[in-house]
């Protein structure tokens, strides 16, 4: 797992795609911080990264397009399964790899509350909070965007379904507006991995929120993996 770790966290540093990322998380960011909070003059930092949630939805197939399919298309995918690695561990080093760069984004962008930290005393345990309900929710989106790379070989198909479903997802969170089922409003907002980060954004660190994201880490990677046992039996 560690090997494909590294090799994966490597092929976003060496080639233009974690910079790609970083950079365009970086500057919608600051655009919404210079918006937000400095011009507004404003030390409450969570509602910037609640509305940075969006963004990083948009940002998530560019991260997860490459790992399983770019294999898959480049028949690379082979070597892995004949090679002695479960494929449990191929999808683990896969998905950390992916997860390990958009941490170093997460600890890139916390430059903005340190900026607000020198005008003013923002309320540092909020801001911790809604760190790590950014980082569980981006954990959740991550593995989403594994999965669906596993079942195709294109990269911009794996793309675009992954946009696909994460906007579905988000969109779910408007749509209780919209219905007037209460049954419905009630099944949508228990869906919704972005209902989740509410106590977050308040500074609460709720133990059933990680536990709700933890969960769908471990049922997209399952099937992450199902997927690609399957292509090993087929193959085999």
């Amino acid at each position: 797992m560690i090997a494909i770790w590294k090799r994966e966290v490597q092929s976003y540093f060496f080639s233009p795609l974690a910079y790609i990322f970083i950079g365009a998380f970086m500057i919608i960011a600051g655009v919404m911080f210079s918006s937000g909070n400095v011009i507004a003059r404003n030390v409450s930092f969570n509602a910037t990264l609640n509305s940075l949630t969006f963004i990083f939805m948009l940002l998530v197939p560019i991260l997860t397009m490459k790992l399983i399919s770019e294999d898959k298309r480049n028949k690379t995918d082979q070597l892995l399964l004949t090679a002695p690695l479960t494929v449990p561990a191929i999808i683990m080093g896969k998905y950390l790899a992916a997860v390990t760069v958009f941490a170093v984004t997460l600890i890139v962008s916390f430059v903005f509350p340190v900026i607000l930290s020198i005008y003013g005393m923002p309320a540092y345990g909020e801001i911790v909070a809604g760190y790590i309900g950014f980082f569980l929710l981006g954990c959740a989106l991550i593995a989403v965007g594994v999965f669906i790379s596993s079942i195709t070989e294109s990269q911009v198909i794996s793309a675009l379904v992954t946009f696909f479903v994460l906007m579905i997802m988000w969109m779910g969170n408007i749509a209780v507006y919209l219905i007037p089922s209460q049954l419905v409003i009630t099944i949508i907002e228990w869906l919704s991995v972005y209902t989740r980060l509410n106590l977050f954004a308040i500074g609460i660190i709720s133990l059933t929120p990680i536990i709700y994201f933890l969960s769908y880490v471990v049922i997209f990677l399952f099937l992450a993996i199902r997927s690609m046992e399957k292509r090993r039996w087929s193959e085999g």
